[in-house]
């Protein structure tokens, strides 16, 4: 399904974010709480199922100098790593804190539990470097009534330094890092009414509670409180860092009101171009993206992928499929070549796998392809719908798993892996366009027990088009040495606006390859060349 819409995402994120609220939603008889109190996380569900019965009540702005923070102002204020916190005893992880001011006006309330008790973790202007002019615009005896967010590092990279392992800031949204990986893509909490019809609602992450870890533990716990306008929730992060950092997930979501479209585990992702783009635009470098596949893996062992697209129009996608068990956004091409910038390592940044746990229910997978028309748009949503919406008063549980890192596909598996995607012009290379409607499709297929076949092997390219005209399908093998295949084919589009195809290689028994996915998203002008 097509949706077109004029309003880019960006500018919707950037304008919400302005004025999310990033502080505890607590009624009014409790904002006076002691000091140190109990916690455990049924406390903290039975506080948020206790929340969701009184209306939603964000915190007033800032009123310091903080609301006159600039983006100049905001990018020279530093916290300072000698006051990291959870230092004492001396442990994996090291926690840091997010200044308030510019987009984050409203701050969050940070706890740490020790021996099943919460303690405020308060910050101060002492815990910041202040550069520049921004300095000079310090009070004299400022005060911070919060932070906007936090961020937990662990010497995971190399024993000498305390490098990232992930980031809570702003709404819900949160990034994290495998071992040497720079960010890309973030993950959210929870979407509510994502690109439908009336404005987006984004709940917040209003409260945090952090385990204080052992010298001896190798995840961190993180408890979270979501607040928002339809929906409250408690939130459970067991965070362990590795070549893959691995974060279970519990939700336990209270609803105030009845929500439409309610999104599970989100991905926000960016896709610019690519080397299967119809490009609309010159740029030195080959690929500019954070992630360019969509993989979802089914029970029966079958992985589904599909190139990600920058679209001329909003695009919808729908996986309505029960047996997809696991599903995520990839950033396949690892090396420096395939994108050519030093400065932004896209070759560096981190696919996500999510594992659904327990019964979710009947529900679907949708993707959402913006039209980006800068790299800073963020223009890829990926999201877990429930085919029932959720009630005013209802109560619901969710848990899964997420894999953080380079994940890279496993040339020695059963399936051998899409290891790049093609399209161009029609027809015979090198001679005049007859057909302005025609196009080729070229696939290259590599591993797995395919990629160990000879070159004649008897093996079948299997490809199919909701729409237009398949023609010519070829397959060979181009590499023996990278075990690689290669499938084109042209397709006739014909008058079709939007063409879905699947392709994959197979022998008389079974699959050999991935399931390769592609939605062709055309713009079909009389007369003129596509």
């Amino acid at each position: 399904m097509i949706l077109t819409q004029t309003l880019s995402r960006r500018h919707v994120l950037a304008g919400l974010l302005l004025s999310t609220a990033l502080a505890p939603n607590l009624p009014a008889a409790q904002t006076a709480a002691p000091t140190e109190t109990p916690f455990s996380f049924e406390d903290l569900k039975r506080e948020m199922k206790t929340r969701a019965a009184l209306p939603d009540t964000p915190p007033a702005l800032l009123d310091t100098f903080l609301d006159e923070l600039s983006y100049d102002d905001y990018r020279n204020i530093y916290f300072r790593p000698e006051a990291a916190r959870l230092m004492q005893p001396v442990t994996r992880f090291r926690l840091e804190a997010f200044h308030p001011g510019w987009l984050y006006k409203k701050p969050v309330k940070i706890h740490e539990i020790v021996d099943g008790v919460a303690r405020p973790l308060t910050f101060s202007t002492k815990d910041f470097e202040y550069r520049n002019e921004v300095a000079e615009k310090l009070p004299e005896a400022p005060s911070l009534p919060g932070v906007a967010g936090v961020k937990i590092n662990t010497p995971f990279n190399t024993a000498e330094k305390y490098d990232e392992l992930i980031t809570f800031l702003g709404a819900s949204y949160f990034r994290a890092l495998g071992a040497g990986n720079s960010y890309g893509l973030s993950a959210r909490g929870l979407a509510v009414n994502t690109w439908r019809s009336g404005p987006e609602e984004f709940p917040r992450f209003s409260a945090f509670w952090i385990q204080r870890p052992t010298p001896e533990d190798s995840a961190i716990e993180v408890y979270a409180a979501l607040d928002s306008a339809s929906v409250t929730g408690a939130y459970r992060f067991v965070i362990a860092p590795g070549a893959d950092t691995v974060i279970d997930v519990e939700a336990e979501l209270y609803f105030r009101e009845t929500v439409p479209h309610l999104g599970l585990a989100p991905l926000t992702s960016m896709f610019y171009f690519a080397e299967h783009s119809e490009r609309r635009f010159d740029d030195f470098r080959p690929q500019v993206h954070d992630s360019d596949l969509l993989r979802m893996v089914r029970t029966s062992g079958d992985v589904l992928v599909r190139p990600l697209n920058n679209p001329p129009r909003v695009s919808n996608s729908f996986f309505a499929d029960d047996e997809i068990i696991e599903f995520g956004l990839v950033q396949r091409d690892r090396s420096y070549e395939a994108y050519q910038d030093a400065g932004a390592q896209y070759h560096d940044r981190p696919s996500v796998m999510i594992d659904r746990v327990g019964d979710w229910g009947p529900g679907k997978i949708r993707l959402i392809e913006i039209p980006a028309k800068l790299e800073i748009d963020d223009n890829i949503v990926l999201l877990w719908v429930p085919d029932e919406a959720p009630q005013a008063g209802e109560t619901r549980n969710y848990r899964y798993r997420m894999h953080w890192g380079a994940l890279p596909a496993d040339g020695n598996g059963e399936l051998a892996y899409v290891y790049s995607t093609r399209t161009g012009v029609g027809g015979a290379s090198g001679v005049p366009v007859e057909n302005p409607n025609l196009r080729k499709f070229v696939i290259d297929f590599q591993g797995g027990t395919l990629g160990g076949l000879n070159p004649e092997a008897q093996v079948i390219p299997v490809v199919t088009a909701s729409a237009g005209e398949i023609s010519n399908p070829v397959l060979h093998k181009i590499d023996d040495a990278d075990q690689r295949w290669r499938l084109f084919f042209d397709v006739d589009g014909q008058d079709a606006e939007l063409i879905e195809l699947v392709a994959h290689v197979a022998d008389q028994e079974r699959k050999l390859s991935e399931v390769w996915l592609f939605q062709w998203v055309r713009e079909v002008t009389a007369g003129s060349e596509n």
